[in-house]
């Protein structure tokens, strides 16, 4: 396949997803058909076809897109502070911008769905959350094992470096819910600062 031919497919592919992503923000997973997606674009059903298999299929790619672009600005937010004290900073506050930004987009998806489709949409949402923990894991470990190499924390075995990820993953999920609660995103950096000032108390050298 020439590069010519290949950048107009990547090109009709990204215009799929976006109009798509448009679409289930408004209107929801469940009201959106394959043609609504075709009309979006000014293309025929079964060119649709040619890249995505189902309307399933153009969902999955949207969110990857979605969890991408989220892991892609805690790396870079995280690359770019100094200290572990910093680099924790970012992860958290990237994290939680990045779900505000994004919330309209999710806070749609389950509008319309009869309880069968419901039912498998809270386990698509299952397998979504365990992989953006096993992702943001990943970064945290990479994280927490470079301070300890540089000797800013002290050092851990596997098993406690495992439990505090998952508890700093934990109370990250936790702050979120209740910041949303409140719609007070004015606490977030104040929240943020004072949890990782107590964190990092008990993890220093």
């Amino acid at each position: 396949m020439s590069a010519s031919i290949s950048t107009k497919e990547d090109l009709i592919q990204q215009q799929i997803l976006a109009a798509a992503k448009c679409l289930f923000q408004v209107h929801g997973l469940a009201k959106v058909t394959m043609d609504d997606v075709a009309k979006a674009i000014d293309k025929g059903r079964s060119s649709l076809y040619y890249y995505y298999k189902s309307k399933d299929e153009i969902f999955d790619a949207v969110v990857m897109i979605e969890i991408r672009e989220m892991l892609t600005a805690m790396t870079c937010a995280v690359d770019q502070a100094s200290g572990i004290e910093q680099k924790l900073r970012a992860f958290f506050l990237t994290k939680l911008e990045v779900l505000r930004e994004k919330r309209s987009f999710f806070k749609m998806l389950d509008a319309g769905m009869d309880a069968d489709a419901f039912s498998n949409f809270q386990k698509t949402k299952v397998v979504l959350h365990n992989l953006i923990i096993r992702q943001e894991s990943t970064l945290l470990e990479a994280l927490l094992t470079d301070g300890m190499n540089k000797g800013e924390l002290r050092k851990m075995s596997a098993s406690e470096l495992e439990m505090l990820i998952l508890v700093l993953l934990s109370s990250l999920r936790g702050l979120k819910r209740e910041l949303e609660l409140e719609s007070d995103y004015g606490k977030v950096t104040p929240a943020v600062d004072m949890f990782i000032r107590m964190a990092m108390y008990g993890l220093k050298q």
